[in-house]
């Protein structure tokens, strides 16, 4: 093939990259081309101009895309290089949220963006979205008490989430480095302390929500808490943990400046309650969570962290697989939280929420699948089990002492028929109990181990 020829295929490559600044696939690229070329062709063209440096190309070998390089390309690469399925209203999102700082407009908080949306009648998600999800996160345990199915996948629950929420913060925590901390208490070496301290705080929310449920609710007492939480020891005014903003703040990485009248950002907050209260779909109710808490930026820092686990709460209240964000990159959801501060667009985010809860449910069906049917006796004394348990070891009784308050328990709340069941029960528990599962009984590693010392 003579030059002229690779060179004419080539600059109609180009011409077409740069009708796709965000990137175009493989068969894109094969659709747009006005003249005839195989793949195998097209390939070696991209690959050549990728080594000349007139392209990028970002992505695995299944979803890979190219791209124009441009003056800007090298800082953009590094925040473009992620492939999810994305609408082409998302993809014009993240194009917009990923042009220079000042390109983009300043833009302060548009009160509209909440004061438009009516529950049940506004929807973030369409029909057929929520339809997906229910399908997908629907459980077996659909009709047991509300927390019953995050209860069955709580310790991988607990690490999932706690990892995930952290690690879109940037905190640099393995995965098993965050589960030996959770579980065993074992601090990482080389980490910054507010990194462990992230972590443990992310824990203790997780267990709120699951050991709370006639407070749990789109409720002050619950968000407030939440931020408590997860902003324990971590925010440079003490009083400003669990308590709404009352200062100005700015976000990085946005030309979006977030309300600064105390008395507005608190009106607004209990607006935000107010109509997630009265929303019906669950899914729906999860995703408005995720995005008009951060929005409001309500709190002085922690707002996205208190939106991620807040989003759960109707998860876990209609037993549906919950959300720990597992897999997503950093900058799609980043980007996708820029659209709601600076377009009030919701749709980046909403195709990472749903793409996120798909990789969630697929999890936890696989966990629940291993885990196989569950004792119809320990859900419904569940509380009552854990709660014995907690008290022998807390109070370090040896094997005599906790038979005499197993007993005494069975035969003060249960039924004739069901006690030495329930003894037998409570009995397994605490000698199945080691280093790895006391988070359930929500014990510290040190009363473990004093405990396991007068055991005996």
């Amino acid at each position: 093939m003579v030059q002229s020829e690779i060179e004419a295929q080539n600059k109609a490559i180009l011409a077409i990259l740069n009708e796709f600044p965000l990137g175009a696939s493989l068969a894109q690229l094969q659709d747009k081309l006005a003249i005839q070329l195989n793949i195998r062709t097209l390939q070696r063209r991209l690959t050549a101009l990728t080594k000349a440096g007139k392209i990028t190309a970002f992505g695995n070998q299944r979803t890979r895309r190219y791209s124009l390089v441009t003056p800007e390309s090298t800082i953009r690469s590094a925040k473009l290089d992620y492939v999810l399925p994305l609408s082409q209203q998302a993809l014009a999102v993240r194009q917009k949220v990923n042009q220079p700082l000042t390109l983009r407009k300043p833009i302060g908080y548009q009160r509209d963006f909440l004061d438009s949306y009516q529950p049940n009648t506004t929807f973030y998600l369409p029909k057929t979205v929520r339809k997906h999800l229910h399908d997908i996160g629907k459980t077996q345990v659909i009709a047991q008490p509300a927390g019953t199915y995050a209860r069955q996948v709580f310790n991988r629950l607990l690490i999932d989430l706690s990892w995930n929420s952290s690690r879109l913060e940037g905190n640099t925590y393995s995965l098993l480095e965050t589960e030996r901390l959770l579980h065993f208490g074992q601090t990482a070496d080389g980490k910054q302390l507010f990194e462990t301290q992230m972590l443990l705080n992310h824990k203790a929310a997780i267990e709120f929500l699951l050991e709370n449920n006639n407070e749990i609710g789109f409720n002050r007492y619950t968000i407030l808490n939440l931020h408590a939480l997860l902003s324990d020891g971590l925010l440079i005014d003490p009083l400003a943990s669990g308590r709404l903003r009352q200062i100005p703040v700015l976000v990085g990485q946005t030309t979006y400046l977030p309300l600064e009248v105390p008395q507005l950002i608190s009106e607004c907050f209990d607006q935000i309650i107010e109509k997630a209260i009265f929303i019906q779909d669950p899914y729906e109710q999860a995703f408005f969570a995720l995005v008009q808490l951060p929005y409001l930026q309500a709190f002085e820092d922690v707002n996205k962290r208190v939106s991620r686990l807040a989003a759960n709460i109707p998860l876990i209240r209609e037993n549906l697989s919950p959300l720990s964000f597992i897999d997503v990159p950093e900058q799609a959801y980043i980007d996708g939280i820029l659209g709601i501060y600076e377009l009030n667009k919701v749709e980046l985010l909403r195709d990472v929420f749903v793409w996120a809860y798909e990789r969630s449910s697929a999890r936890y069906a696989a966990v629940r699948q291993s885990l196989g049917e569950p004792d119809p006796f320990k859900v419904k004394y569940r509380d009552l089990i854990k709660e014995v348990v907690r008290s022998v070891v807390v109070d370090g009784l040896n094997k005599e002492q906790a038979t005499k308050i197993i007993q005494q328990v069975a035969q003060k709340s249960l039924p004739a028929n069901e006690r030495t069941r329930f003894i037998e029960v409570a009995e397994l528990e605490l000698l199945s109990l080691h280093e790895g599962n006391i988070a359930r009984y929500r014990l510290r590693p040190s009363e473990y181990k004093s405990w396991k010392e007068v055991f005996k």
